[in-house]
């Protein structure tokens, strides 16, 4: 009797963020996203140099759960998300731990979008979204054996998502999502009136 079985899942977490600890003010988190980036020359400064559209953190600031409560508050509570998608993916971190390696705020404007890109220094990298505007771009998803797929016919456009090349997402505001930062992923053009709001962060071993 035959037998098809899927091989090297590629696992993906989502959860609304306050699943796990206490609730979170998004609206105060989008205020603080958005004061924090309205003072942050260095991040602006870096973002005109490097035609990044909007506004990131990423390049600028490492020190948002120090700068402001509702962050420290926010890594608290990733801190458990992390610590669930960990021990689905049954890593032996041979008496070491997963920890909070960066955190960054993003605020992508009308037409802005974020190539495709890997998170290459760490091990779980994710993002939890303050504010979704309608028609606002999703986060697409990269099948990581596609660059070896070279003689494979296109599947077909019905096909199922586990065996899609690319999968989208759109998720709301007020969840994170959280995958291995091998994982390569991009977030499409933002076609929506408002900026989109969300904060990214990377998770290390040692």
């Amino acid at each position: 009797m035959s037998r098809i079985s899927s091989l090297f899942v590629t696992r993906l977490y989502r959860a609304e963020l306050c699943e796990r600890g206490d609730p979170l003010d998004r609206d105060e988190l989008a205020t603080t996203c958005l004061s924090i980036a309205d003072d942050d020359g260095a991040g602006q400064a870096w973002c005109e140099r490097h035609g990044y559209p909007g506004y990131t953190s990423y390049a600028s600031l490492s020190d948002l759960a120090w700068r402001a409560p509702i962050f420290k508050a926010l890594v608290k509570v990733l801190d458990k998300h992390v610590a669930a998608f960990v021990a689905d993916l049954d890593y032996d971190l041979d008496g070491k731990k997963i920890t909070l390696e960066d955190l960054w705020i993003n605020i992508l404007p009308t037409g802005g979008v974020h190539g495709s890109h890997i998170h290459p220094h760490s091990v779980i990298s994710g993002t939890t979204y303050v504010t979704m505007p309608e028609g606002t771009s999703a986060i697409r998803f990269e099948d990581p054996r596609l660059a070896m797929m070279m003689a494979a016919p296109a599947r077909k456009p019905e096909v199922r998502e586990e065996l899609r090349q690319f999968v989208y997402l759109t998720p709301a505001a007020g969840e994170v999502l959280l995958w291995e930062s091998w994982l390569r992923h991009e977030v499409p053009m933002n076609m929506a009136d408002d900026e989109r709001i969300s904060v990214s962060f990377n998770y290390a071993w040692g």
